[in-house]
């Protein structure tokens, strides 16, 4: 039996919490939804994460500040990072390997792609 991955999905916008989340069981991956940065480093799925879909600007922590948390706590993972924003902000995104960027709205193949390069490795 193939181990299921978690992947935790961090977006404001609730329509992409309910339907990303959708879009990834049916690729076979467990999924968690948070509304917010803060709510996911809260939560018991830190531990357990294996990718994170993450979007760029939201209220609070936005997702780069998150991805510098991680690091600072040494909690590595894959990132997706998902934005409707594309060229100004990916300027500014580490050169971190394993830190992708779809631009909304985005394919289900592009999705599909990013998990694949981002777990490749895990």
């Amino acid at each position: 039996m193939t181990p299921r991955v978690l992947v935790s999905v961090i977006d404001n916008d609730e329509s992409v919490r309910e339907s990303l989340p959708d879009l990834l069981r049916e690729f076979g991956y467990d999924v968690e939804a948070f509304a917010s940065a803060e709510a996911f480093l809260a939560s018991d799925c830190l531990d357990e994460t294996k990718c994170l879909i993450l979007d760029m600007v939201m209220p609070g922590m936005s997702g780069p500040q998150l991805q510098q948390e991680l690091i600072l706590r040494r909690r590595e993972m894959p990132i997706i990072f998902i934005t409707a924003y594309a060229d100004r902000q990916r300027l500014h995104l580490p050169l971190i390997s394993r830190v992708q960027c779809l631009t909304k709205p985005f394919s289900d193949g592009d999705l599909s792609m990013a998990m694949h390069a981002a777990l490749k490795d895990s």
